[in-house]
Formats: C-alpha cells, structure tokens, sequence
C-alpha cells in the first residue's frame, strides 16, 4: 500500500505526539541515555503538540503521512526562527520506526520542500541532532548542506548539540 498525505486536523494531535515521542526513542536511543527519552510520555507529547498547534496553526502547517489508515509519520513547517521573510524552516519529519527505509521521509521532504516555495520562500533550513548520523544522511541525500551554525538543546537533562542546515527552494 502507498502513503498518502493530508493536513493534519485537531483529532490527529494526541496520536502525532504519540508517534512523535516513539520515533525520538528509536531515532535518539543509540546516542542518548534511556533516561532521557522516557520523558515527555506519548500523553504528553500529544499535549505538547495540541498547546503547540494552538498557538501556531495560523502561520505553520502539519501534514500527516497515513499507511492503510494508520498514521506513520508527520512534517512540521514554518517562518523562520531567525525571523527571514524569505526562508521556511522544516520544523520536523518524524515518523513510525517501522516506517523507516519505506521512502515516507522522502515523500515528506519532498511534500514540505514544495509547501515551501508555494508559500513565497526561497530557502528552507532545519535542526537536526549532531549525533544523529542517519537523519544528517538523510538531509544530506536530499540536498541539505550544513550552514556551520549550531545550538544546544536539552532533551530530558541531556544537552544536544544540533547543526543548522539549508538548502535553497527553486522554483
């Protein structure tokens, strides 16, 4: 069966975050402690992106993926954390750990990349975690290039070093 995308609706928030927090414990537990995954709880991460929406459903979009009607992974985009008018930033992909390596990342990416340029912007730019080799691949193989710009963030008592980076959005 093929994945089909739509945006995501208020009644999609509590199984995102769900799945939101299972993909952070299979993506993030090769190089973060056990500890520092358990928590935020899938309840809570559900919380987390229904507040989050709240406030941000006006400037941003969430698309869920589905797989014979089964949520399997979603795209976060939206203006520009470091406020330029013409760059998105691609929030997030995440997705089932089961849904790895089925080409739904890819069909994501590609989906939010041309959210993107329709919505005016001429570059797109992301976080991701240092120490995450597979999603740095990942954007990598779709033409993301790191800026040299890095942050720390803390999941749990963990701090993460993460890397920004773009790529540009042609018409």
């Amino acid at each position: 069966m093929t994945v089909t995308l739509r945006l995501a609706t208020g009644d999609d928030l509590m199984a995102v975050g769900a799945m939101h927090q299972r993909s952070r414990v299979a993506a993030y537990s090769a190089f973060l402690p056990a500890e520092a995954l358990a928590d935020p709880t899938p309840e809570a991460m559900g919380r987390y992106w229904a507040e989050r929406w709240h406030w941000e459903q006006d400037n941003h979009r969430l698309r869920v993926a589905e797989r014979a009607g089964a949520l399997v992974g979603f795209s976060y985009l939206g203006p520009d954390d470091e406020d330029d008018p013409a760059t998105g930033l691609l929030n997030a992909i995440h997705l089932e750990p089961a849904e790895q390596g089925r080409g739904t990342g890819r069909t994501l990416m590609v989906d939010a990349l041309g959210a993107m340029r329709a919505l005016g912007w001429r570059r797109a730019v992301l976080w991701v975690l240092r120490d995450n080799a597979h999603a740095r691949a990942f954007y990598e193989r779709g033409g993301w290039t790191p800026t040299g710009a890095q942050r720390e963030e803390y999941i749990g008592s963990v701090a993460t070093p993460q890397l920004r980076y773009t790529r540009t959005l042609l018409a």
